[in-house]
């Protein structure tokens, strides 16, 4: 694949947006830190109340993973398809943390927190800490970066990789947690739960 990272001007765009969620996310009134009152560089237990409120946690790999995705769709728009002539583009990384900061909106949005609540094993999810919400859109920049670096190859084994690393010591992953917020089936909620 085709190099899509970006140069100061991009990577200044990339920045500023990240800054412009955190703002949001506090004018929302989403805790800066964990309410317990620090923060950790790696928090390992799901089901806590420490979970998605520290740096880094077991669902920052699905992260990484929306990174490799995020490369390989801006190399289709720009190689692929031609987009802008085909040149590479200072925009695509901006564009790819726009999106990841738009899903960490929604996904601190009431309605997809109470949906996590009602059909996931994530009984008292409350969202994500601003560094938590700020962590996970670095770690997307990670894989983005990663991707432009390893051959398609590798990306491809990297992400099937976490899936199942992921799958095996917390019973999640990216895959799961799609089908369950969007088509729930109790017999992985069981399973998740370890019933």
């Amino acid at each position: 694949m085709n190099r899509l990272l970006p140069d100061r001007a991009g990577a200044a765009l990339a920045l500023a947006m990240l800054v412009l969620l955190a703002a949001i996310e506090f004018a929302w009134g989403r805790p800066p830190i964990c309410t317990c009152g620090y923060i950790k560089l790696w928090h390992g237990v799901v089901q806590s109340s420490g979970n998605s409120q520290h740096i880094a946690d077991w669902y920052s790999f699905s992260h990484v993973i929306h990174g490799l995705l995020f490369y390989v769709f801006a190399w289709l728009l720009w190689r692929r398809w031609g987009l802008f002539g085909g040149k590479p583009s200072r925009w695509a990384l901006p564009i790819a943390v726009a999106f990841e900061g738009f899903w960490e909106l929604l996904e601190n949005s009431p309605t997809i927190i109470d949906r996590y609540r009602a059909v996931t094993v994530s009984y008292g999810y409350s969202g994500d800490s601003i560094v938590n919400s700020a962590s996970d859109v670095g770690f997307m920049v990670l894989g983005f970066w990663i991707a432009a670096k390893l051959p398609w190859w590798a990306s491809v084994v990297l992400a099937i990789g976490f899936e199942l690393f992921t799958l095996v010591m917390i019973r999640d992953n990216l895959t799961l947690n799609i089908v369950m917020l969007l088509w729930p089936v109790e017999a992985i909620r069981q399973w998740q739960a370890g019933a």
